[in-house]
């Protein structure tokens, strides 16, 4: 909760030091459109949650905390909407009960942003994606997942954007998403558990601005 609470704060407050951008040497209203950005971003998942529940017994939530790492890839519409893909993996374990659970996720998203640019340097935004994510499970080396591997996930983001120079910018903020349902069996019975994947990342991402 700290985490999101400085994040906010950061939003809210970081544009009053926007204004001295516009003076440096190579600032962003000196340089060329940079329509196009290409990067690499770093996430952290808080307390990912796989909700496991079987056609027999008590169901179990399983939360972790993970690491992981994502491409992007955007489009600056206007001067307000920009529009990106965003391929990512993430991993998640436990043992819980005596229980050893595995999980790996690939979401690839589409993600839209609105945004607003203050003294050239610095842009708050929110945003919102859709797409689909490949999930893989196993608990123990008797659970699997079925052949339904891939799911629709949707997601929601803050954050804020900073213009470095006129080639690279530095991107934090924080997002929630629902990666999905994942269908596993228990080879020995037959049995199925489905299970529903969704966590809370905070991320940081560096991106190379370029034009066509």
């Amino acid at each position: 909760m700290k985490k999101l609470i400085a994040t906010i704060l950061t939003v809210i407050t970081l544009p009053v030091f926007a204004d001295n951008y516009d003076s440096y040497e190579y600032g962003y209203n000196d340089a060329p459109r940079r329509d196009n950005y290409v990067g690499l971003r770093m996430h952290k998942n808080e307390n990912i949650a796989f909700r496991v529940e079987p056609e027999y017994g008590n169901g179990t939530t399983l939360r972790d905390d993970s690491f992981g790492v994502g491409l992007i890839i955007g489009n600056r519409l206007t001067n307000h909407i920009k529009i990106e893909f965003e391929s990512e993996y993430t991993y998640g374990g436990q043992k819980k009960y005596g229980t050893d659970y595995d999980f790996n996720i690939w979401s690839n998203m589409l993600n839209v942003y609105l945004y607003q640019q203050f003294g050239g340097a610095v842009e708050p935004y929110a945003g919102l994606g859709v797409g689909v994510s490949g999930l893989w499970g196993d608990a123990n080396g008797t659970m699997h997942a079925s052949d339904a591997t891939a799911d629709m996930s949707w997601s929601a983001m803050i954050g804020v954007n900073f213009a470095l120079n006129a080639r690279v910018d530095l991107n934090i903020g924080v997002k929630y998403q629902n990666y999905g349902d994942l269908d596993m069996y228990n080879s020995d019975d037959g049995t199925h558990a489905p299970v529903e994947i969704d966590g809370t990342e905070f991320y940081i991402s560096a991106a190379y601005k370029f034009g066509l």
